[in-house]
Formats: structure tokens, C-alpha cells, sequence
């Protein structure tokens, strides 16, 4: 079997920059003519490594070197595949009523208990009910927040269509579906998941759902445990990774709702950054609220420009630097505020399975609210780091132009010009209050806000830029908002905002 896999191998090799690979026509190549399906199935298991993508057809091409476009509209909704292919389990598992009796009680029991210990600060323990649980509460929106993240990388052709991903704390792969489905068709993805949890069987369910370009291993490991060797070896399975060479490593290291869980986040997120091709980048996410998200922006900083490895290199490579969505905009200056900032994007449709368990709750059940078990609400925080010192946003200001957000406090009461990055949607409390939003230009020792007093054309770029987009503030009225500890940013008839390309 093995000459025989050498030699599909080698006409691929051979076919692959001549015409498609065809396993009715190599078959007759390969000794002892194996059958064209035993062909098929080698290219296959051989796709990632010689970066081949099956066709509708049935034959097989290389992977375009076209980038991977930005994602265009929002998402609005998890596919009905992985619908139905969750509802499909828990049916296995449970019964056809899965939402109903003791099993929809379970159920219902198990997603109280895993947000009352996440809301406590406490890790979650998963086994078969609490996976399912979670899939059921968590996936939709995890599916959604991965898609609108990649958009940053996307927008600067930093995606490729050839991807190698390590997501760690995989779960239950809302992620990985999110990845799988952000991709076109003609993408190839070599995906390893770690993930020592019962989640790992719901995502392996889930990933047999994905096209037949999506190569994915499970690792059923802690990401303490887990050696990226393991997931980084050459056709035999022997570890083949060289930090040094220029095509080693992950494209995309994904770190999904889990560094919060570690003992030492840090130390794995370096193991991980160490894993890294060269121009890769590690995508960290973590739930909007405020302790997991100031704690995200607490690990970002820590890590920034960290130099990895053993390079001995003057320039940025091998040193931690942040993408995005936060800003460096002056040279030298780190911010220092709290570094509470999440995105907030479209409601997804309900799916069907968390509808059916919250409307099957007794009405006995003093304790539930009508919702209770609906969560499409797609509201985030992530950080992306890359070793090549490349950022989304590229900018260095001259002091003689700009303000500066970490010499606020002598520009309070005064109108100034300075350049910031838009980190929020709207902040305010009701239709009716002045929209408020995040800025920062990296910087800032204590938070600042944009409020915008009186809207016009002149700055209602503010309004419509998009979460992370750099923004040109002139005639802003700097004031100081003792209530809130923060800086307010006056936007009103006579300030103009203009979004930075």
C-alpha cells in the first residue's frame, strides 16, 4: 500500500501543473491498477500535503494563490446543515422529544449551571450533557463573531487560500464552522483541533458537515499538554517542524473562549505564537464582557514585543506585534486604560433547537423567562498577533499635527485634531441619548469617548465607520467627564471625521 500511495503521489506531482488529476485516468498508472475509488481516496488523504482541492467533478487542482476576499454582508444565521446536523445528535442522544421531560430538563439544567460558573469566574466542566448544552447556547453566535474577525486579516490579503489552523479549545466548533464557511470552495484547509473535553465529539459530528476540502484531525488533549509538533509533521507522522524555515508553522492559530480558563495563559499563548509561520497570525477571542475582555487586552499587552525564539534579527521578525483591532498610532507608546473594547454585530435568525428548548420549559419553572435559552447575539472581543510586525493600520503621527490621547489633560476645554481608531458601536443607554463610542489611538493611560452631539455630514463618518477603522477628528472639543474617569470627545456642528483608507 505503500508504493502504491508513492506512486498516486508521484503523478500528482507530475499531472498537478499539467492538467487536472483525473483518479479515473492515474489509476492505470499506478501498479497493480488499483480501483479508481482506492485512487480518490488517496488523493484525499494526501490533499493538504500536495495542496490539492477536489473539484465538483471529481478531479483534483492545485489551490489557487489568490487571497481570500473579505466576507461580504453579515451573517444571519447558522447554516441549516449544522442545524440540522446538532438536532440529529441530540435526537441520538435523547430521543426524539430531546427538548421535552427529563432530558429537556438536563439540558436546561446544564446550561444554567455552566453560565452561573462562568459569570462566577469559575471553569466549566464539560462532560456529555454540559457539551451539548453548550453547542445548543453557545455555537450560533461563536459561529458568527469568528467570520466578522477574519475580515480584518481578509481586507489586507493576508488570508490565503492554502491554510494551516491550530484551534485550541476547540469546543464544540463554532469556530471551526465559522473558519470552514468563511473560506470559498476552491480553499483548502488543514485543520487540527485541541480539544480534550466531551465537546470534542459534538465537534466531530459537526465537522463531517464541511465540504471535502476541510481536512481536520482532532487532538484530544489540554492545550497545556499539547505539543504543536504533534499537529506540524511531514507525510510519514514524524515531527518535521523548524520554527526557522520559512514555510513551517500555522497559518492561523485560533484561541477561541478559552484562554480565560488557563492557569497560564500566557505561557501557552507563547508556546503557540512559537508555532507560527513566519507571517501567521494568532487569533484570540473572548466574550464582550468586561472581566474576559479587559483580561484579553491585559494578554495581548503582556505579550506585545516579546521577541519568540532565538532570532537575533534588528527588524520586527519574531517580535509580538498587535494587527488589530487596537492601535499603535505613535511610536513608542503603549496604551495603558483598562482596555475594555468588543465588537457587536447583527442578531443572527433564532435556530430551531434553542426555540424548541426554551419553549418546551415547564410552566412550572418559576425560575425561566421567556428567551432564556435563546443566545444570537453576536457581541465580541478578539486580538490578532502576528511575528512580521505588520498591522491592519499602519500609521505613525506627527506630534506637530495631532493630538495626542496620552496628553489629554492639558487639551481639556479646547478643540483639537487628533487620529483614532473607532473600538465600539454605540455605548448609549436608549434611542434617544447622543451616540458614544470607544476611540483610541494607542496611546491613552485612562479611557476616551467620541459623543456625538450634533450630527451632520461633515462627521458622520463616525457614525458609519466600521468597528477598528482609523478615523480624522478635527475640531473636536476635548472635555473631562469626572462621573465616567474618562475623556469625552465632543463631536458636534463645527467638528468634521473622516475615515483614514
Amino acid at each position: 500500500m505503500t508504493d502504491q500511495r508513492e506512486a498516486v503521489r508521484s503523478n500528482a506531482k507530475y499531472l498537478r501543473n499539467v492538467r487536472p488529476i483525473d483518479p479515473e485516468e492515474i489509476h492505470e498508472y499506478v501498479e497493480g491498477t488499483p480501483h479508481p475509488a482506492v485512487v480518490r481516496q488517496i488523493l484525499r488523504e494526501e490533499a493538504a500535503d500536495l495542496e490539492l482541492i477536489e473539484r465538483e467533478d471529481g478531479t483534483f487542482v492545485p489551490v489557487s494563490e489568490e487571497p481570500v476576499s473579505p466576507r461580504r454582508g453579515p451573517v444571519e444565521e447558522l447554516p441549516a446543515d449544522y442545524e440540522h446536523a446538532l438536532e440529529e445528535l441530540l435526537v441520538e442522544r435523547y430521543g426524539v422529544d430531546w427538548e421535552d421531560g427529563a432530558s429537556g430538563d438536563l439540558l436546561r439544567s446544564a446550561i444554567r449551571r455552566f453560565k452561573a460558573r462562568y459569570l462566577a469566574g469559575h471553569a466549566v466542566e464539560y462532560d456529555d450533557d454540559v457539551a451539548a448544552g453548550y453547542a445548543i447556547y453557545h455555537l450560533p453566535p461563536y459561529y458568527a463573531a469568528i467570520q466578522y474577525a477574519l475580515d480584518d486579516l481578509a481586507d489586507r490579503g493576508l488570508l490565503d487560500r492554502t491554510l494551516r489552523v491550530l484551534d485550541v479549545g476547540a469546543g464544540v466548533g463554532g469556530p471551526a464552522l465559522g473558519l470552514a464557511d468563511y473560506l470559498p470552495d476552491d480553499a483548502l484547509l488543514d485543520y487540527h483541533a485541541v480539544e480534550p473535553s466531551a465537546a470534542a465529539d459534538v465537534l466531530e459530528e459537526l465537522l463531517a458537515e464541511t465540504g471535502p476540502n476541510v481536512h481536520a484531525t482532532i487532538h484530544r488533549t489540554t492545550a497545556e499538554a499539547f505539543d504543536p509538533a504533534d499537529a506540524l509533521g511531514d507525510a510519514d507522522g514524524e515531527s518535521a517542524f523548524d520554527p526557522t524555515a520559512p514555510d513551517d508553522g500555522f497559518d492561523l492559530v485560533l484561541c477561541c473562549n478559552v484562554l480565560s480558563e488557563l492557569e497560564e495563559p500566557a505561557a501557552v499563548a507563547r508556546l503557540l505564537l512559537e508555532s507560527l509561520a513566519p507571517d501567521g497570525t494568532m487569533l484570540a477571542m473572548a466574550p464582550a464582557d468586561k472581566n474576559t475582555s479587559i483580561q484579553l487586552r491585559e494578554l495581548e499587552r503582556e505579550l506585545e514585543d516579546e521577541r519568540l525564539g532565538d532570532t537575533e534579527a534588528d527588524d520586527d521578525g519574531g517580535r509580538v506585534t498587535v494587527y488589530g483591532p487596537a492601535v499603535r498610532f505613535w511610536p513608542g507608546e503603549r496604551p495603558t486604560d483598562r482596555g475594555w473594547s468588543f465588537d457587536a454585530r447583527p442578531d443572527l435568525a433564532v435556530p430551531s433547537f434553542q426555540q424548541r428548548l426554551d419553549e418546551a420549559t415547564p410552566a412550572a419553572d418559576d425560575d425561566h423567562d421567556p428567551g432564556e435559552f435563546v443566545n444570537v447575539d453576536v457581541q465580541f472581543s478578539y486580538s490578532l498577533l502576528r511575528l512580521d510586525g505588520t498591522r491592519r493600520i499602519d500609521l505613525s503621527l506627527d506630534a506637530g499635527e495631532w493630538a495626542r490621547m496620552a496628553e489629554m489633560d492639558r487639551h481639556v476645554t479646547n478643540r483639537i485634531d487628533l487620529v483614532a481608531a473607532k473600538l465600539s458601536r454605540s455605548l448609549s443607554d436608549g434611542p434617544d441619548a447622543n451616540p458614544l463610542f470607544k476611540i483610541s489611538d494607542g496611546s491613552e493611560a485612562v479611557d476616551h469617548y467620541a459623543v456625538v452631539t450634533n450630527e451632520t455630514a461633515l462627521n458622520r463618518d463616525l457614525l458609519e465607520a466600521d468597528y477598528g477603522d482609523a478615523l480624522a477628528f478635527e475640531s473636536v472639543l476635548a472635555l473631562w467627564n469626572d462621573d465616567e474617569g474618562a475623556y469625552n470627545l465632543v463631536v458636534d456642528e463645527e467638528t468634521v471625521v473622516d475615515r483614514l483608507a
